[in-house]
């Protein structure tokens, strides 16, 4: 759905109420009972992910709560080239929350904007908002990051994150362009962080203080002062919340960045790369190969007082509850999946999935009492971790036998090693990868009627739908 403009973007709430006078009639919704969705995003969660954490928290045996829910499906992920618009096959957490949030495909970077003539494209938080729902945003990352930014945002590239990177997009020592027409002064919506800072959103939390620390384009106040400026109440821990009134919209910035991660490896290392002794490698079927030696998860002591994402979604869930009868919309997003995929830290991505697991408990739990809850859980893209043997299948010829990619050995419950090879990349960071995702739901998603294979788009008509928003 795309919203018409001149040379630059017009209002998205000017066109959202026109879209509303077009879909709804206020009287046929007048009876309806209060209904929410609850969206759950784990940001690089495909099967191996998950595959590895049940191993990993419950042993080969054991079962997730992902397991025990009645909807089980798969989606598959559509992006397009930015210059062309032909198909390209793996995506980026922009392009596909984008996807989930406007039912449209777009390129690699974009938030909510389509290729081309740069148009918004309307998101369900802001359909659900110009509905009197609630909207609820909570990530472990920063707020300003490419998934929950697409819900309720709109730039042409996710590294436009404050006023001060419009100009020359700077990110890990690279310059990756400009956000020039995105600019106030020139017509259009401002950085990622002043967006957030003036959109009606209940409960926004995460990280990411550092980008709203930097003053609004041509102001003399900061994002941050913005942001409470318009109506925020500013959390600087969870236990500030106490202080706070249910009713009051909430800003919880928890970090300057992304939160801590729950687990890390005992001493720190990564994946690795097997060692060649000498004879090795000077023909292939020589010598031998040793490889890393196994490495055991443990707490990370930097997770200590951070908020955890269930935490912050019971949170998110007590004020988007409060005098409500109309219902919510919710983005839960479990980020570090992805990000410890890219490090390779494969007890990173584990502790980051347990987190989403939590969240889903917590999400459940309310369900029980509001049972005009839909949960859906999903990922945005697919990523590098994938399950190998730690023994070769072919050990018994006479050759060394190893991967070619970075490995990590974890030791399980089950007093196994679990091993996890990353290979995408000779880079520093390893890259997404291609294949379909799953979709989990509860029992209202089986009385949808979820088709079990579909297109990402698709999950945004079927929320917009349960939510009479189409």
């Amino acid at each position: 759905m795309y919203i018409n403009g001149n040379n630059y973007r017009r209002s998205v709430s000017k066109a959202i109420l026109v879209i509303s006078c077009c879909f709804f009639s206020p009287l046929a919704l007048s009876n309806s009972p209060a209904k929410s969705v609850i969206l759950i995003i784990g940001d690089g969660m495909d099967d191996q992910q998950i595959t590895i954490a049940r191993n990993y928290l419950k042993g080969a045996r054991g079962r997730l709560l992902l397991d025990e829910m009645p909807f089980r499906g798969v989606s598959q992920i559509l992006t397009v080239d930015e210059n062309s618009g032909a198909p390209i096959y793996v995506a980026d957490s922009a392009n596909t929350a984008t996807s989930l949030a406007t039912g449209e495909t777009t390129s690699r970077g974009r938030i909510a904007t389509s290729i081309k003539t740069d148009l918004d494209l309307v998101t369900i938080a802001e359909l659900a908002h110009a509905h009197d729902y609630k909207i609820g945003l909570v990530t472990t990352s920063s707020v300003t990051d490419a998934t929950p930014a697409a819900f309720i945002t709109h730039i042409s590239s996710r590294y436009c994150e404050s006023p001060d990177a419009m100009i020359e997009v700077k990110k890990y020592g690279m310059k990756l362009g400009s956000c020039m027409s995105d600019l106030r002064t020139n017509g259009g919506p401002g950085s990622i962080s002043e967006q957030l800072a003036s959109a009606p959103i209940h409960a926004l939390l995460g990280g990411g203080l550092k980008y709203f620390r930097p003053n609004v384009e041509r102001g003399e106040h900061t994002v941050l002062e913005s942001a409470i400026r318009n109506g925020y109440t500013l959390l600087d821990s969870l236990n500030s919340s106490d202080t706070v009134k249910p009713s009051d919209r909430i800003l919880g910035l928890f970090a300057d960045e992304n939160l801590p991660v729950q687990l890390v490896s005992g001493s720190g290392r990564v994946a690795e790369t097997p060692k060649k002794s000498a004879l090795q490698k000077i023909n292939k079927y020589l010598g031998e190969v040793t490889l890393p030696e196994p490495m055991k998860c443990k707490n990370n002591p930097a997770f200590f007082g951070t908020p955890t994402l269930k935490e912050m979604s019971a949170l998110a869930i007590k004020h988007l509850n409060y005098d409500n009868s109309k219902g919510f919309f919710l983005m839960i997003e479990s980020a570090s999946i992805d990000k410890q995929a890219h490090e390779r830290k494969p007890c990173g991505s584990i502790g980051e999935l347990d987190q989403l697991i939590d969240a889903l408990s917590i999400a459940l739990e309310h369900a029980r009492t509001h049972p005009n809850t839909l949960i859906l859980v999903t990922s945005d893209h697919s990523h590098a971790a994938q399950i190998v043997p730690d023994t070769s299948l072919f050990s018994k010829y006479p050759i060394p036998i190893y991967t070619p990619g970075r490995l990590a050995r974890i030791f399980t419950l089950d007093g196994s090693i679990l091993a996890i090879n990353y290979a995408t990349t000779n880079f520093e960071a390893e890259e997404h990868t291609g294949a379909n995702v799953p979709i989990f739901g509860n029992s209202v998603a089986v009385s949808q009627e979820i088709p079990v294979f579909l297109q990402q788009p698709d999950l945004f008509t079927i929320m917009a739908r349960y939510l009479d928003l189409k």
